[in-house]
């Protein structure tokens, strides 16, 4: 017999009875019950209930461990009396008489209960992750990433992608966030940078000749803790491909992405593809967000024209749109029933959200009512009523500001209605594409034209465009997939002409010679023969998140740092023996001291 198992702990079954079995794993919960020891014993694969009379050396050795300690249990596997049966245990049917306990691991008394899901808060469950991932729930997790990992790179390869490897040190680029840094000891006073994307490299690999490139790529970023992003570190699934259109792009990853969630899914319903296009402008009009949750039937209307009107005398709203401002409204059907509280309590997260507050109207009885209605005559509210398709018993409410912030304001109260009145769609996964990016965006803090998405984008209208046109107004081949409001990916159509590169930067503020010092290896490339090329970059992580439908990501990451960006665990970020310091030419200069 095997020193350590004959089975799993999920492998018995009725079929098993009378064999004699041996098992290995975590003692998961103990009990006595007329004499007898019941030990739950659990492993990677289930769960197994074993037993042992309260009497003799063997139930001694049990019942002085602790749970999580680690035993090895022989003995006869029978089938359980009638009326005893565990229905929602696979290996339910069945329970091992056990003749023999080899202690293989003593627990000490654990800082967290494994048996339940109890929160214990975020700092035990990181400190201590090794049993946080011992958890059915966050252990289920872990594997369904392992399980979406395989699925997809079974996926891309039979879509024709190859996978390669890139460089994990490299130099720093204007991807959009910190680079993490990391000395040189053989080049004093220099840095590599862990890769915020393999983005430069995956564009080489194009230009080498190879046509449809992969890989589960993990990213570095130094950028404060989201609940859809880790601080650290992520990974994607990062593409490219050669000689393709746009809609090539989303020809070859759609199957991949719809075939890996209709998978897992559970039976929930996946958007078929192709998935909609929705262009950036549109999205935002419609939406008032680039990543709009499609499961939610609102959408947002400009009602800008009825307070322009003669005859409307809200001041507040009037004033903006006559300075070139916007008024949105945000539809909520069937939200006149609800009480006086509910909506002082969505006045007050407006508040909380930066805005003055959340007006609205309340339409009961042909007419309208509440704290703006009074501003606005009954041919407006007729008027309000036919744009936003609004009746008896509805409510609608208003965001007022410079176009875009009245849009991003209205897009949060759209989300927020769609959750308060149960709106959203059930058991559903739904996809799009947002398109047609801009190029460009105001820095207002640096006050400088700068990149809005990726510096590598080929703009639409191509040199001509980047010449002729306001920065501001050129649109770029660049695009984003969405699924139930999470963005996915970023994507785009790659500039490969060093003409259109040197001016696509240069209206983003960089010299020729910054350029070349920073693109070097990418600009030599590009002159000497880059084929038209695209791709995009699925976050693994978000990915996981939806299927497994957790709030955050760390729920789907097996050793993530915490929201300070620290691995409590690890005790990462630590201080480095001042030796190392001097061999790499470091010396430090920290901040004052607090207090």
């Amino acid at each position: 017999m095997h020193a350590y198992r004959t089975h799993t702990c999920g492998a018995l079954r009725a079929a098993d009875a009378g064999q004699t079995v041996r098992i290995s794993g975590w003692i998961h919960r103990k009990r006595e019950h007329a004499n007898v020891l019941f030990v739950d014993l659990r492993d990677h694969y289930g769960l197994t209930q074993a037993l042992v009379e309260t009497s003799g050396p063997v139930f001694e050795r049990l019942d002085a461990l602790k749970l999580e300690s680690v035993v090895t249990l022989t003995g006869t596997c029978v089938k359980r009396a009638p009326g005893t049966v565990n229905d929602k245990l696979p290996t339910g049917e069945i329970e091992v008489r056990i003749t023999d306990a080899v202690v293989q691991s003593a627990a000490e008394q654990v800082p967290l209960q494994v048996n339940t899901d109890d929160d214990t808060g975020e700092d035990i469950r990181l400190k201590y992750r090794f049993l946080d991932l011992r958890r059915e729930r966050l252990h289920a997790n872990i594997m369904l990433r392992s399980k979406v990992i395989a699925s997809i790179r079974r996926r891309m390869i039979e879509q024709g992608f190859t996978e390669f490897q890139t460089p994990i040190l490299t130099s720093s680029s204007p991807e959009g966030a910190r680079d993490f840094l990391v000395p040189s000891r053989l080049h004093p006073g220099t840095f590599y940078a862990l890769p915020q994307a393999p983005q430069q490299f995956k564009q080489l690999l194009m230009v080498a000749g190879f046509d449809r490139y992969f890989q589960i790529a993990p990213c570095f970023r130094d950028e404060d803790a989201r609940a859809d992003r880790s601080p650290g570190e992520f990974y994607q699934l990062d593409f490219e491909m050669s000689f393709v259109t746009q809609e090539d792009v989303f020809a070859a990853i759609e199957p991949v992405l719809h075939g890996v969630f209709a998978e897992f899914a559970g039976g929930k319903a996946v958007t078929p593809y192709p998935f909609p296009r929705i262009a950036y402008d549109d999205a935002m009009t419609q939406y008032g967000s680039d990543k709009p949750d499609l499961r939610n039937p609102l959408k947002l209307v400009d009602v800008s024209a009825v307070f322009a009107r003669a005859d409307v005398e809200f001041r507040a709203f009037k004033g903006i749109v006559e300075k070139g401002g916007a008024a949105l409204a945000i539809p909520a059907p069937g939200a006149a029933a609800k009480p006086r509280m509910w909506f002082d309590k969505l006045n007050d997260w407006a508040r909380a959200e930066g805005a003055p507050g959340l007006g609205y109207i309340i339409f009961e009885n042909g007419e309208g009512r509440g704290p703006i209605a009074k501003f606005i005559p009954a041919a407006a509210q007729a008027e309000l009523r036919k744009l936003t398709g609004l009746k008896d018993g509805d409510v609608v409410f208003f965001a007022a500001d410079k176009k875009e912030k009245a849009q991003k304001f209205a897009g949060l109260v759209r989300n927020r209605m769609g959750a308060e009145l149960d709106l959203l769609e059930k058991n559903a996964y739904r996809f799009c594409w947002v398109v047609d990016f801009p190029m460009y965006e105001y820095d207002e803090k640096a006050k400088k034209i700068d990149f809005s998405h990726n510096p590598f984008s080929m703009p639409q209208g191509g040199l001509e465009a980047l010449e002729t046109k306001d920065p501001l107004a050129i649109k770029a081949f660049q695009y984003d997939i969405v699924c139930n409001g999470v963005e996915l990916s970023s994507g785009a159509i790659r500039n490969h002409l060093p003409e259109v590169m040197y001016k696509a930067f240069a209206i983003a503020g960089y010299t020729k010679e910054d350029v070349e010092s920073r693109f070097g290896g990418m600009l030599s490339a590009f002159k000497l023969g880059a084929p038209p090329h695209g791709g995009s970059a699925p976050g693994i992580d978000r990915i996981v998140m939806l299927l497994a439908e957790v709030p955050n990501i760390r729920e789907v990451v097996c050793f993530p740092l915490n929201q300070q960006a620290m691995d409590l665990m690890m005790q990462a970020p630590n201080a480095v023996a001042p030796e190392r310091l001097k061999e790499l030419h470091i010396r430090h200069a920290l901040p004052p001291a607090k207090g």
